[in-house]
């Protein structure tokens, strides 16, 4: 289950057909539907709030809304996107490496039956592009008996570790981000080796047998908060096993530190924080001067935030809690690759570092079993 490592070669031949697929897409649709859950989905919506926007629907632009469902059995969720819908040309891009986990069979099977009411048959079949195994499943079996378009989810590839495969470069084609960037910003991090993500998973590994239980991820700008979800997945699915294991959280500062702030600084010492700050921001907004505003006037918001991260940073470690800090150039394609490809990296070696397996999660198909049973019975 390691192939993501080889991601940015491996792929870098499929990227034609994605951005063919991504333009057809863009040419004939307002909307596409991303139909996934876990690692099918959480890539690709982190990459669209980081390099794009979180108000990427709400803004003008000449490329798709992007929306995202299958991921819970929330009937009044679908039942709203069909709303939204209305009215509107879409496609469906179905991702699912078997074609059988519970939420997006579910809501594929409604968002079918929509393409087909507007469509016809045949026209829903070209409006429907499966990202699933090469060869076996059901997805691919159905997809190749509708002629669906298709592309791989890799067979030696975890969701979770999936964000640079097909799994996440189709939506964030369609989306307009340079695909092709945010792999060279993957390739460069894995080329340059594995001595920065080693670092950072030995003092994961450190605070953990120091008996620190939870890592809080602190993200300094609201645009990462998608990637914080990812975040939770790629740890805690890989390193929560067998009794142990970092539980990871996120925040949004400085918007949480105004809920859970107090909390932080002087409850229970269970944690520490890793936090993730980009160095600049897109603009160069800034505060008028006014008598509301106090120190913060004539100042820019990049630097008020920077002085948020730094006195965030002093105050809790002051109160006790073990701070660890990285620092994103920007907001871009490439970035985003590398931030990628750091964390999957880290967080292989801190489960190596464990002696846990990284690349599976047996103790996910417990609900579902149970699930199975209750209907069975």
């Amino acid at each position: 289950m390691r192939g993501w490592l080889l991601a940015p070669e491996r792929f870098t031949p499929a990227l034609d057909d994605i951005e063919r697929a991504a333009m057809r897409i863009r040419e004939n649709a307002s909307a596409l539907v991303v139909v996934g859950i876990g690692g099918s989905y959480l890539g690709s919506k982190a990459a669209l709030d980081f390099i794009r926007s979180p108000d990427y629907n709400a803004l003008p632009k000449d490329t798709p809304d992007l929306y995202f469902t299958g991921t819970s059995f929330s009937g009044d969720g679908l039942a709203e996107l069909l709303t939204m819908l209305e009215g509107r040309d879409f496609f469906v891009n179905v991702i699912s490496k078997s074609g059988t986990t519970p939420e997006p069979s579910a809501a594929f099977r409604v968002l079918r039956d929509a393409l087909e009411k507007k469509y016809g048959e045949k026209g829903a079949n070209e409006r429907i592009i499966a990202t699933t195994d090469l060869k076996t499943g059901l997805l691919r079996r159905m997809a190749d008996e509708r002629g669906w378009e298709t592309f791989e989810v890799p067979g030696d590839t975890g969701g979770r570790y999936s964000v640079l495969t097909p799994v996440g470069l189709l939506p964030m084609a369609a989306a307009g981000i340079d695909i092709r960037a945010a792999l060279r910003g993957a390739e460069e991090v894995l080329q340059r080796g594995f001595e920065d993500a080693v670092r950072y998973a030995a003092i994961r590994n450190a605070h953990y047998e120091a008996g620190k239980k939870i890592e809080l991820f602190a993200l300094m700008e609201p645009a990462m908060r998608s990637f914080g979800e990812w975040l939770k997945q790629l740890f805690g699915e890989s390193g929560g096993k067998e009794g142990r294991g970092l539980f990871p959280a996120s925040v949004v500062y400085s918007t949480d530190l105004h809920s859970i702030g107090q909390y932080v600084q002087e409850g229970e010492r269970l944690f520490f924080e890793t936090f993730l700050r980009t160095e600049k921001g897109r603009g160069n907004l800034l505060v008028p001067e006014g008598e509301e505003v106090g120190f913060a006037g004539g100042r820019t918001f990049d630097e008020l935030n920077a002085a948020a991260f730094e006195g965030t940073k002093k105050a809790h470690l002051d109160g006790n809690v073990p701070c660890v800090s990285v620092t994103i150039p920007e907001r871009s394609a490439e970035t985003f690759g590398e931030i990628v490809a750091f964390f999957e990296l880290a967080c292989a070696v801190s489960c190596v570092m464990s002696g846990l397996n990284a690349f599976d999660q047996p103790g996910v198909e417990a609900y579902k079993r149970n699930m199975r049973g209750l209907f069975q019975a």
